[in-house]
């Protein structure tokens, strides 16, 4: 079968890249894996309200009946909700899942390389995999962070998720030759809180300017994404001395119950759902619909870039 075979177009999305208009890719493992139902299904249709009200279009991706589907109807994100056995896919396991036509959601780096596959340069998430605690022993390294050094779409995040070793995660993506931009603030954020206590390697005030080093980047042809930290919202975070007793509670429940791997982050997540309170989803929340506006304006800056 041929690549174009595999990969299908929503209506939606096949006529804005007809166009010319602006894309922003978004992943649905926060759909089956990161947050509980109704919360998933009404986050991600939201959050493509968010990026069609900022002047792009959004395409939603998954791998349904042994295709990449780019762009989802509100049906479909629901019908992948209620899914069972839906797997989460990284650029291991991508062509399996196709392969076998298992249904799968797409993690950072499945979501990257169908987003380039499509044509899409500019992906909005929550926040990136990286080094887990305690890598030095179980060598638990996201796929993400390579797959930033690989593919050539900027991803728009929250920093790296808080619950990770970001000091080694920041070692690796410099090492990596990923560039690392914080919008607005010299302090690198951490997911729900702004700041993680290290400073950003880069800094840059708004879409424009993003995009203007996106297109520098290509025009030396070098080769891979970037990440944009991108601050939550003041008035949505949580500090991150509060989530720091948080999060060693989570992860020592999680090393207790012998979580491992991919389910590692979708335990923590669901145990910080309980100790703060539900705060955390909610915080969740606003900072996915806030990467979603920036990525929509960083793909609408691309668009006058290239015109």
């Amino acid at each position: 079968m041929a690549l174009f075979d595999r990969i299908r177009l929503s209506p939606e999305v096949a006529a804005a890249a007809a166009a010319g208009h602006p894309l922003v890719a978004l992943e649905t493992t926060i759909v089956t894996h990161g947050m509980p139902w109704p919360e998933n299904v009404a986050t991600a249709l939201g959050v493509e309200e968010v990026v069609r009200a900022a002047g792009a279009v959004p395409a939603t991706i998954a791998i349904i009946d042994g295709e990449i589907r780019v762009g989802l109807s509100a049906d479909e994100l629901e019908a992948l909700a209620k899914m069972t056995g839906v797997m989460k896919l990284s650029r291991a396991d991508l062509a399996f899942a196709l392969a076998t036509r298992r249904p799968g959601a797409t993690t950072v780096a499945a979501t990257m390389i169908a987003a380039h596959l499509a044509g899409i340069r500019i992906f909005a998430t929550g926040g990136i995999g990286g080094v887990h605690r305690g890598a030095e022993t179980s060598f638990d390294v996201s796929a993400d962070l390579y797959e930033l050094a690989e593919t050539p779409v900027t991803v728009v995040s929250a920093g790296a998720k808080a619950l990770l070793d970001i000091p080694k995660t920041l070692e690796v993506l410099e090492t990596l030759g990923v560039p690392v931009v914080t919008l607005g603030q010299d302090a690198l954020p951490a997911f729900w809180s702004r700041d993680s206590g290290l400073p950003s390697p880069l800094r840059l005030d708004d879409a424009a300017s993003i995009a203007t080093f996106m297109a520098t980047r290509e025009e030396l042809g070098l080769k891979g994404g970037m990440l944009i930290a991108n601050p939550v919202p003041e008035a949505d975070e949580i500090p991150a001395a509060e989530m720091r007793v948080h999060i060693e509670q989570a992860t020592e429940d999680a090393a207790r119950a012998g979580i491992r791997a991919k389910a590692v982050t979708p335990f923590v997540l669901g145990r910080m759902l309980e100790l703060t309170g539900g705060r955390s989803l909610a915080t969740n929340i606003a900072l996915v619909r806030n990467n979603a506006r920036l990525a929509a304006e960083i793909a609408v800056a691309l668009q006058a870039n290239d015109g």
